[in-house]
């Protein structure tokens, strides 16, 4: 593969997503999953180059990614087994000789991990946010906050509802009843199985404690970002940690719409105007190094004294967001566009 950078007045970006070495010598900007933002990109005057990566063939990713200007991260934290740990370390070096890399993997520490809802609690999206660094701290805080009512609990680094369950009192037993994300039915336990449950997300990382809210049922909207900028919504109603069979039955696949949806307009003011200047004051990160794409994911809260809702952060995906709305490539190139400016 020719890595030598090309003169020309182009900017380059490479598309960059996990997959094998048959993957990799077939990879085309024609097809796959990313052809909408390859055509975006071509529109705002920059060159797709897709890059495929597994920890075997490292070595020439890197020369690769050395020869655009820019890259674009779709790769989960966690995937069949495997982390990011080995690419989070290739990123890092290609963007100290000049790459800018998005996201970086610095800013998906800041933003895209649960800790994320503790650092913004105080904010209009924030909640009764707990963080445990320990097991013991866990053990020791958790019964107090579960006679206050449900509530959830979630490994720093997952995806997929992987480490996030439901946790409340029995109110005739000293079990608790747990209901795991990925699963359909709950199970009664003892605090200290529970526990031993979770002792692996202590391993590398913490754990945090949020409310239950109890308008999960009624669904959840993701607001999609560019940048600093609205990108487009989806919404569907969830089956993951709702127990009533009824609201399940009525859960489906997330709907997509674009970002001048008036049913969102509120939401989209808070976020592009509030939420995410003060997000990006909190973690201390530069408006420039904003992921192109990235998005929150907020529940319904308590009804506001207006009769508006209230919303609640649940999670901010940065690492690999798709898909997205049809209208979320244009904005996601014109962030690339934007961003790459500054290298001139």
């Amino acid at each position: 593969m020719d890595t030598e950078k090309q003169p020309s007045s182009r900017r380059t970006v490479a598309i960059l997503s996990r997959g094998d070495a048959v993957a990799r010598r077939d990879a085309t900007s024609k097809k796959g999953r990313f052809v909408d933002v390859f055509e975006a990109l071509a529109a705002v005057g920059v060159d797709g180059r897709p890059a495929i990566y597994d920890e075997r063939f490292a070595d020439a990713v890197r020369e690769q990614l050395l020869a655009v200007d820019g890259v674009l991260v779709w790769v989960n934290p966690i995937q069949d087994g495997r982390n990011r740990a080995g690419l989070d370390a290739l990123l890092r070096d290609v963007a100290t000789q000049g790459v800018w890399v998005s996201a970086h993997p610095d800013v998906i520490l800041k933003m895209g991990t649960k800790e994320v809802l503790y650092r913004t609690r105080s904010m209009g999206w924030g909640s009764d946010t707990a963080l445990y660094q320990t097991a013991a701290a866990m053990r020791a805080e958790l019964p107090a906050r579960l006679a206050t009512g449900p509530r959830v609990i979630k490994r720093n680094r997952g995806n997929g509802g992987q480490g996030v369950w439901k946790v409340e009192k029995l109110p005739t037993s000293s079990m608790i009843k747990v209901l795991d994300a990925t699963k359909d039915a709950p199970e009664e336990l003892t605090l200290d199985e529970f526990l031993r449950r979770c002792a692996e997300y202590f391993e590398n990382g913490s754990v945090i404690d949020q409310p239950f809210q109890p308008r999960l049922s009624e669904g959840v909207v993701r607001c999609y970002m560019a940048g600093d900028r609205c990108a487009g919504f989806g919404h569907h109603k969830v089956k993951a940690l709702v127990d009533s069979p009824v609201a399940r039955s009525e859960a489906g696949p997330r709907l997509y719409t674009s970002n001048a949806d008036p049913r969102f307009q509120r939401l989209r003011r808070l976020m592009e105007d509030e939420w995410t200047p003060q997000l990006t004051s909190l973690l201390d990160i530069a408006r420039d190094d904003l992921p192109a794409i990235w998005d929150a994911d907020v529940m319904l809260g308590p009804v506001q004294a207006d009769g508006s809702d209230s919303y609640v952060l649940g999670e901010i995906n940065v690492s690999s967001v798709h898909p997205y709305p049809n209208e979320a490539p244009t904005e996601i190139a014109r962030r690339v566009a934007d961003r790459l400016q500054l290298k001139l």
